[in-house]
């Protein structure tokens, strides 16, 4: 039996409902979007947790995909990376779900209004190949996430990322694929179409294999909404990121879009600072013009 513990917010225009699976956000109502906290599997394969699927386009149209047959590792909007160290020893490989373990704690709504809705999940990445003295699996890094959604405004909705990772262990180091890609981090793993279209602030950008630079922006967009017409996700990246602005791996089609962070030599990650990557998504219907999301981009 599912039990559903709806949490009203900002005069009841947002709801936060946590299941025994994760929550969902919605607004007046309409399903926003889902976080799974509870760790989920293909038949016992790619398990994994900590990630947002499905993400709804305004009409209500799922943008993003979970277990896609090429690359059956990719869920959604989710966070991670191939290279994970304590160390000089690899102990696990999050981007493909192997040997990794998300231990989520808490789920809990934090700020409410009529404009905004914010929750929280704290979860202890954890990994069968890193153990206590009695055998038990020990966290190596706290994450602390918050998930800002934003109302709906004409045609579009802005959904905010914050994740913050702490290493409770020394040398605890992250990086992307070993290969000059670099791929790891943020990603989105969305829909896409025949006619699938990337464009920054400088005008149309054309995928390559390797990582490339076109400014804080990408908006990714096509024939996504539900009536067959265009929508789309604009992905945006935070200025005080650790590099900004992060290089860019994109895909026409079978894979995610990402800001990729760090590339492929890994990062220390600090046990007493904070390592905090923030990003912003823009869901739309529609067109977005240059001009509106370079004001967005500019007051993110």
């Amino acid at each position: 039996m599912v039990l559903f513990i709806p949490i009203l917010a900002g005069a009841q225009s947002f709801t936060f409902e946590k299941t025994p699976e994760g929550a969902w956000v919605k607004e007046h109502g309409k399903k926003v979007l889902f976080y799974q906290s509870a760790t989920k599997s293909k038949n016992g394969q790619y398990p994994r947790a900590d990630y947002i699927h499905p993400l709804y386009g305004i009409d209500g149209e799922v943008l993003t995909e979970d277990f896609p047959d090429d690359h059956l590792h990719q869920r959604g909007i989710f966070w991670a990376w191939h290279q994970i160290y304590v160390g000089e020893k690899r102990v696990a490989d999050a981007w493909e779900c192997k040997d990794f373990v998300w231990d989520v704690q808490k789920v809990k709504r934090v700020k409410s209004d009529g404009n905004s809705l914010a929750f929280s999940a704290k979860t202890f990445w954890k990994s069968p190949l890193w153990k206590d003295n009695h055998g038990k699996m020990k966290a190596f890094v706290e994450e602390n996430t918050k998930v800002t959604v934003h109302a709906e405004k004409e045609n579009y909705r802005i959904v905010d990322f914050e994740i913050s990772l702490l290493a409770l262990e020394p040398k605890v180091s992250i990086g992307g694929s070993e290969d000059e890609k670099g791929y790891s981090g943020f990603s989105v793993r969305m829909k896409m179409p025949e006619d699938i279209k990337f464009t920054s602030e400088n005008g149309e950008v054309l995928p390559t294999t390797k990582q490339l630079n076109a400014g804080p922006w990408i908006n990714v967009s096509g024939s996504l909404a539900k009536d067959g017409g265009q929508a789309g996700i604009a992905m945006m990246c935070h200025p005080d990121n650790p590099v900004f602005p992060d290089p860019w791996i994109l895909r026409t089609k079978g894979s995610m879009q990402n800001p990729a962070f760090p590339g492929r030599k890994p990062v220390l990650i600090s046990e007493k600072e904070l390592t905090v990557l923030r990003y912003r998504l823009v869901v739309f219907k529609g067109n977005m013009s240059k001009e509106l999301l370079d004001g967005i981009q500019e007051k993110y």
